[in-house]
């Protein structure tokens, strides 16, 4: 038998904490003295707290702890869904992780407001291209939606491309349209002048005939900063945008998006 204190220190917990427990019935002691009350604990006991502590840690409320606890579910029972709730945070936090990378990229746009030059656009045609391409719908056109939808979609078509035998010929491109109930439909498209593959679409992007470009380097999640500029352009040259840009990927390094350079491509008109 261990002391409160003693049971505490092997648990990793603290003795405050286990008075905490047995005043809510979570984990009572094995033996309490009935002349000092003073608190003694088992090794067996170890197995209960580790659960109590392993999903207190993982969100859930010492309620949801206390009934998940005492259904006395299986280890693997446990550990499957142990692994469930591990990963709902997982993605919380990597959303989390997006939005700040977005904010911090906002204030960088609000310090640059009047310093933005524009005479990095370029006016130019956009060639008929043939592309295999896969699509899918995003929630909406914000990054931190598009980024989860349109990688894998990269992914699979390089991948069916290569298991058909078919080699690209050229840089990956990104566009999108406009979907039902505000949603958007993103493409991945690959250029690939010949060949078929299973469950892959080949088609002509068509010929942009006027395109205002820029070529920007760095995180896509600071694209803003280069759309930005397209669209001061844009405007103090008495163009019409058409549509969403396309994003040509002329660089992609997996391990630091530092060194990403994607040139934007967007359709413009004059006014009639």
């Amino acid at each position: 038998m261990f002391t409160i204190g003693d049971f505490a220190a092997f648990g990793q917990v603290s003795a405050r904490m286990l008075r905490h427990y047995d005043a809510l019935g979570l984990l009572r002691p094995a033996v309490v003295d009935q002349v000092t009350g003073y608190r003694y604990y088992s090794a067996d006991q170890f197995s209960r707290l580790n659960r109590i502590v392993a999903l207190k840690d993982l969100g859930f409320s010492l309620q949801q702890v206390g009934e998940i606890v005492d259904a006395k579910l299986s280890a693997e029972e446990l550990r499957g869904m142990l692994r469930m709730r591990q990963a709902q945070l997982e993605d919380e936090l990597a959303r989390s992780t997006a939005r700040l990378t977005s904010v911090e990229a906002r204030l960088r746009l609000i310090e640059k407001e009047g310093h933005m030059p524009t005479d990095d656009v370029i006016l130019k045609r956009i060639a008929p291209l043939r592309v295999a391409e896969l699509s899918a719908i995003s929630p909406s056109y914000d990054g931190a939606d598009i980024g989860p939808v349109l990688q894998p979609l990269f992914g699979q078509v390089f991948e069916r491309l290569w298991k058909a035998g078919v080699n690209p010929s050229g840089a990956p491109i990104a566009y999108y349209e406009d979907a039902e109930n505000d949603t958007i439909r993103v493409h991945a498209a690959v250029p690939a002048e010949a060949g078929t593959a299973a469950d892959l679409e080949f088609l002509e992007l068509p010929e942009l005939d006027q395109a205002a470009t820029i070529v920007h380097q760095g995180d896509m999640m600071e694209a803003d900063r280069s759309m930005q500029t397209l669209a001061r352009w844009i405007e103090d040259n008495g163009y019409r945008s058409q549509g969403y840009a396309r994003e040509v990927t002329l660089q992609f390094d997996e391990n630091d998006p530092a060194n990403w350079v994607h040139e934007f491509q967007i359709a413009v008109t004059t006014p009639d």
